[in-house]
C-alpha cells in the first residue's frame, strides 16, 4: 500500500504553490490540537537541505517521517468549489473528523506502524 496518492490536480497545485513562492517543496506533519486531537500542518521548505532524514519525498510534497504512519493509504486532491479551494485529504487511518477538515483523530492501537521510522 502506497505511504500516500496525489492527484493529478493536487501534483499541480504542489508545483504552482513551489513555484510562486520559489520554494523547494510543499511540507506535510501533524501536530497536536484542533478540536478532535490533531491537525494536519501545511509549510513550504525553502530548499532541499530543509528535507530531514527519513522524511519521504514525493517529488515536490514532503511527509515529516514522525507523520508516515498516520497517513498510510491516503489519498490527497486539490478541490475548487463555491467557498473556496483546498487539499482534500481522504485518510482512511482517520477515527474521526472535525467539519473543518483539518482537524483529526487516530485511534493508535489500529494504526498500521510497519513503516515507522524510528527518529
Amino acid at each position: 500500500m502506497a505511504i500516500c496518492t496525489l492527484t493529478e490536480k493536487a501534483v499541480k497545485q504542489i508545483d504552482s504553490i513551489c513555484d510562486d513562492n520559489d520554494v523547494y517543496a510543499v511540507c506535510l506533519d501533524l501536530k497536536g490540537g484542533g478540536c478532535a486531537g490533531f491537525e494536519y500542518d501545511w509549510t513550504t521548505l525553502d530548499s532541499e537541505t530543509d528535507v530531514e532524514k527519513n522524511d519521504v519525498v514525493i517529488g515536490r510534497f514532503v511527509i515529516r517521517a514522525a507523520t508516515v504512519m498516520y497517513l498510510i493509504g491516503t489519498e490527497i486532491d486539490y478541490v475548487r468549489n463555491l467557498v473556496g479551494s483546498n487539499f482534500d485529504i481522504k485518510n482512511p487511518n482517520a477515527e474521526s473528523a472535525c467539519g473543518c477538515g483539518v482537524s483529526i483523530n487516530f485511534d493508535i492501537d489500529k494504526l498500521d506502524n510497519s513503516l515507522a521510522i524510528a527518529i
